[in-house]
């Protein structure tokens, strides 16, 4: 079983790619590029089901309570900073919600306004990870024996099917490729 950070990181990666995405189609609403709302609500699930509920969840609920036990300190601390960021992603994930409904009502500005959202939520996001994968998973494999990260990577399982429900990943990955390969010009159901 990998260790319980090796499975975050990985899903950083795949969160990266998702606003790789996210931001071409940002850039096509800046340029009032006409994008299917279809595409703005699967970017919209993807980021608060795999992103917020699952990967978050994770951490909230897992991993920054094992490590506060083990003495991290929250406040004043890395635990602390990354809870504050997650709730300032959950507000701008809800923002750009309300704008792609507005967005498929036909409301042009709201493109716009989902453009520069998005912007803001990606760079909140990329330096999230940097600061998660490089100061507080690394802190955490020198605070957790690998007994404890053992424990950590079956709730990690545990948790993914108990607020996601079995195979919503795998559903959520699979959406994910369908719509990198729509922003990157492929046809649909290839």
């Amino acid at each position: 079983m990998k260790p319980p950070t090796a499975t975050l990181r990985q899903e950083h990666e795949a969160i990266v790619r998702m606003l790789d995405a996210a931001e071409a189609v940002a850039s096509q609403l800046e340029r009032k590029q006409a994008v299917r709302p279809e595409l703005l609500e699967g970017m919209g699930e993807f980021f608060g089901l795999f992103l917020d509920k699952c990967h978050h969840g994770k951490e909230e609920e897992i991993l920054f309570p094992a490590l506060r036990r083990k003495g991290m300190a929250v406040e004043g601390g890395p635990i602390g900073v990354m809870l504050r960021e997650h709730d300032q992603g959950r507000s701008l994930a809800a923002a750009m919600r309300a704008l792609t409904e507005a967005y498929k009502r036909g409301d042009q500005a709201a493109g716009a306004a989902w453009a520069a959202a998005l912007r803001e939520y990606s760079s909140l996001l990329r330096e999230h990870i940097l600061k998660e994968n490089g100061v507080l998973f690394p802190m955490a494999e020198e605070m957790l024996s690998a007994e404890e990260e053992t424990a950590l990577a079956e709730e990690f399982d545990r948790v993914e099917d108990e607020k996601m429900g079995r195979g919503t990943h795998e559903r959520l990955h699979a959406r994910m490729a369908e719509i990198i390969r729509e922003v990157a010009g492929e046809p649909r159901g290839r």
